[in-house]
């Protein structure tokens, strides 16, 4: 299917029509998956699908610590 590139604002979209929008179930929020020479279009229907098992993946992987601190020094002193 072929899909023209608008303009909007600074920006450029794709239009989709209500068919497509309603067969596909697409809501609010898309996934965009890039692939090597295409970008996939995946509705979503829940903004923080799958963040469960990303989460448990980073933790397995040990990439889930503290990138600041849960308080500041400064707030130690409490004298």
């Amino acid at each position: 299917m072929e899909a023209k590139v608008i303009k909007i604002g600074n920006s450029k979209g794709l239009r989709l029509s209500k068919t497509i929008l309603d067969k596909y179930e697409i809501g609010d929020f898309v996934n965009l998956r890039l692939e090597k020479d295409f970008i996939v279009i995946e509705p979503l229907k829940k903004p923080r699908f799958m963040w469960e098992s990303a989460f448990k993946e980073m933790h397995e992987n040990g990439d889930d610590q503290l990138l600041i601190n849960d308080f500041f020094d400064e707030e130690l002193d409490w004298e």
